[in-house]
């Protein structure tokens, strides 16, 4: 990311805008020449395809027959820029899997932006880029947007927008209250991760390993599970805000059952597990954004595990916990002294503005 104060251009569309303007003023959201300038120099470039480039006040697009699924996300994080990945990464990520655990594969996003008078271009610029880049590995198009500008001081820099459009894959029928009982229960990797690695960078905390954000796509991970087991699999989430503990609970709660897992077969990096230790946190509270958790039927656990572990974005999966006609609507947690706990739903949120 350019340094704050020298803002680098380089990355802007010939001819050059006015770079008299290096820092977002309110023309740029005044649907004037700012503006323009904006999508002509920087947004068009970054994510150029035919979709787009019409320009239109809607996209048009072809998906093909079947069933559609949509979804919307707004991003907020601070700071934008953290280990692993940034506001516009996760901003394109979390809606590509927020439709990926839907069961679809995800074609066309939307980006929408509000800036804060005074947002350095060359910051909105490497956002931007993060987008692009996580599009293009993520194998989506943004194909519409929008930009509005606040005063200073009544935004913090940049909010982003993103709302995803795909295909429903055929044959695939998943949703949070299809979880059955004998469903075995696994998370395609480290929990955690993303909550602490905002959090070791906001409260100036240092570990011998630096804890990074697991920010990713998981679309096509999820493409070559589903491929793998099919009609097997009842339901997939992607535990973000409120960590796995929530997305186990919602789980519980819409398919009217109980779900059991096991605290030792919790997959927690050590570093991630201090950190939580040292602010006083629950590693299973914690936000994540590239993890899946699978509900899958018993007879195919064992298959759907090892292609999680021969995909890079899930050699950590586990195996950890099954879902059962007891205690419904409740989440158990088995302790490493033997004993057993509940692990409710949270009020609020332990770790604001991660995404």
């Amino acid at each position: 990311m350019p340094e704050s104060g020298a803002p680098d251009f380089s990355i802007w569309s010939c001819p050059l805008p006015l770079v008299g303007y290096p820092n977002i003023v309110m023309g740029h959201g005044g649907g004037g020449k700012l503006g323009n300038e904006l999508v002509e120099h920087l947004f068009l470039p970054a994510f150029r395809n035919p979709a787009l480039e019409n320009l239109g006040d809607a996209a048009v697009f072809e998906l093909g027959p079947g069933k559609l699924a949509m979804s919307t996300d707004s991003f907020v994080v601070q700071p934008l820029f953290f280990p692993g990945g940034s506001i516009g990464a996760l901003a394109v990520n979390g809606t590509v899997n927020d439709l990926a655990v839907s069961g679809a594969e995800p074609k066309y996003l939307s980006a929408s932006f509000i800036l804060e008078e005074g947002f350095p271009l060359a910051q909105l610029a490497a956002v931007v880029q993060a987008m692009a880049d996580a599009a293009a590995t993520a194998g989506v198009r943004i194909v519409t947007g929008d930009t509005k500008v606040v005063e200073r001081g009544h935004g913090d820099g940049c909010y982003i927008n993103t709302s995803g459009v795909g295909l429903l894959r055929p044959g695939v029928n998943v949703g949070p209250h299809r979880a059955q009982p004998g469903d075995v229960v696994l998370v395609s990797g480290t929990i955690g991760d993303h909550g602490m690695a905002i959090m070791s960078v906001r409260e100036g905390l240092e570990f011998e390993s630096q804890i990074r954000s697991d920010c990713a796509a998981l679309n096509g991970m999820i493409a070559v599970v589903l491929k793998a087991a099919g009609e097997a699999v009842h339901a997939m989430r992607d535990p973000t805000r409120g960590g796995l503990a929530s997305t186990l609970n919602e789980i519980a709660t819409s398919s009217n059952v109980g779900i059991e897992i096991d605290e030792t077969t919790l997959p927690v990096r050590l570093e991630v597990q201090s950190a939580c230790e040292l602010l006083g946190l629950d590693p299973v509270y914690v936000a994540n954004e590239g993890k899946a958790v699978f509900f899958v039927a018993p007879e195919t656990a064992d298959r759907v595990l090892e292609v999680l572990r021969a995909n890079p974005l899930g050699r950590d999966a586990a195996r950890i916990g099954h879902v059962t006609a007891q205690h419904k609507r409740m989440l158990v947690a088995r302790t490493s002294i033997g004993g057993n706990r509940v692990i409710p739903t949270q009020i609020g949120e332990q770790l604001p503005r991660i995404c």
